[in-house]
């Protein structure tokens, strides 16, 4: 209940080419983030909060050095074991972003007991949040989101609204003149081991899909080489995974034109490693 929803109801509801490119995108992910909220037991609702933070684009990244669905920095990405490393950055992984912001999440509800506050903490910090909610209680105000939003800074202030009107219209598309693609209620990917490193371009076309495709399930990895050997997983629809196993089992040619280079003494140097090499 706040003026701030129907202000940013309002606003999709005039751009609703946005609002159903942004849905459309989601698609692809939504079916995963459902099924681990409900695991969780916690609201399913949340599965629209990557609306706000980046547009379902798992390539988004913030001034603030943010990355991926949920958008973590890099700090709150290492404290949830989001490797972050020349080859990949786990904070743009699909899955491995979803358990992390879904554990901070209910962290952030289990400190505060309110999920509205644990929003404002996801977006502001529990800290920001704490030092509110005492500017509020030494005013008399009742601890909600409401009543301490005027301590917030502007961003934040409209953080749960924005989220609560998604919700709105998701829950009543046709009121507001909205088209909604449809989501399929089963895995839109399925997760395969990789044993070697491999192009990415020469991946994309083992599975028969194209690089932008391709890369939108595999956000974490460069433009470049997925490495990683064994202990990689890639996410791909089914009917590509099972491409992609008949192509890998004929492809005869070189996976990947990279490969990497094991420094074994502090004496090498960059300079003398690449003239060994060819390279500039």
């Amino acid at each position: 209940d706040n003026p701030l929803v129907e202000n940013h109801m309002n606003y999709f509801a005039r751009r609703p080419d946005y609002f159903q490119r942004t849905t459309q995108r989601g698609s692809k992910y939504l079916f995963h983030i459902v099924q681990e909220l409900e695991k969780r037991n916690m609201p399913t609702e949340l599965a629209l909060l990557p609306f706000i933070e980046s547009a379902y684009n798992p390539h988004a990244r913030s001034i603030a050095k943010a990355e991926g669905l949920w958008q973590f920095i890099p700090s709150t990405g290492r404290h949830y074991d989001l490797a972050q490393n020349a080859f990949k950055d786990e904070r743009r992984d699909i899955i491995s972003s979803t358990e992390a912001a879904l554990t901070y999440l209910q962290r952030l509800h289990d400190m505060f007991g309110d999920w509205q506050l644990a929003l404002a903490s996801y977006n502001w910090g529990e800290g920001s949040v704490m030092r509110a909610i005492k500017k509020a209680e030494r005013a008399g105000k009742p601890i909600t989101f409401n009543s301490i939003s005027a301590y917030m800074p502007a961003e934040t202030r409209n953080y749960v609204p924005k989220l609560q009107a998604v919700k709105n219209l998701i829950t009543n598309p046709r009121r507001y003149g909205i088209d909604l693609p449809p989501v399929e209620n089963q895995p839109y990917f399925v997760t395969i081991g990789k044993t070697r490193d491999i192009d990415v371009k020469v991946a994309a076309r083992l599975a028969e899909m194209s690089l932008d495709d391709f890369r939108a399930l595999k956000p974490q990895f460069g433009p470049y080489v997925i490495a990683g050997g064994n202990e990689v997983q890639i996410l791909l629809p089914k009917e590509n995974a099972e491409k992609f196993r008949k192509n890998l089992s004929l492809w005869t040619r070189p996976l990947s034109s990279w490969t990497a280079y094991q420094v074994t003494s502090p004496r090498e140097k960059v300079e003398d490693i690449a003239a060994r090499l060819n390279i500039s």
